[in-house]
């Protein structure tokens, strides 16, 4: 790992970053997002990323949220081609659950832009033994999550992502 990303990890993990993050990286993301077509996200150049949409969950609007996300697959080529992706709720280590969760939970057929692509998934809450797993996998791929779970009694909610068909009817 280099020394760059170890520093990202660390100062990610602080309460100040918690504070400050949650208001400046999206509102960037969705910014660049929109002007590049859904091409460029500036937060996946440290991590893998997508925008979710998904209907509000009192609204029913569409409501769009650049995401970290952990490829499920050894490459995140390999996981655009199957489909699946975690998502942690991670709120920066804040104590409520972020409200694109609670949408999904909600709504759980929903899209991810990736790369200027359009895709539509379905979300899976995990529990049990599969969220234990996931979580596992998100610690290994992302250490600062683990600091996250440290400052709030919540747990923190993992969904995957599986790609879904869309029919016609």
């Amino acid at each position: 790992m280099s020394a760059a990303l170890r520093l990202v990890q660390k100062i990610s993990a602080t309460r100040a970053f918690a504070k400050a993050a949650p208001h400046v990286i999206p509102a960037v993301d969705r910014a660049v997002h929109r002007l590049t077509g859904g091409k460029v996200l500036p937060s996946a150049r440290m991590l893998p990323g997508l925008v979710l949409t998904v209907r509000g969950a009192r609204t029913g609007l569409p409501r769009r949220t650049p995401l970290a996300c952990v490829p499920e697959k050894a490459s995140v080529k390999a996981s655009q081609e199957a489909g699946t992706w975690l998502l942690v709720g991670s709120n920066f280590g804040r104590p409520a659950h972020p409200a694109w969760t609670t949408n999904l939970l909600a709504h759980p057929d929903a899209e991810v832009s990736l790369h200027g692509e359009t895709i539509p998934v379905r979300a899976t809450l995990l529990t049990g033994e599969l969220r234990a797993t996931a979580w596992e996998s998100a610690l290994r791929f992302w250490p600062p999550y683990a600091a996250y779970q440290a400052r709030v009694p919540r747990e923190i909610r993992v969904f995957r992502l599986t790609r879904r068909e869309v029919s016609d009817a």
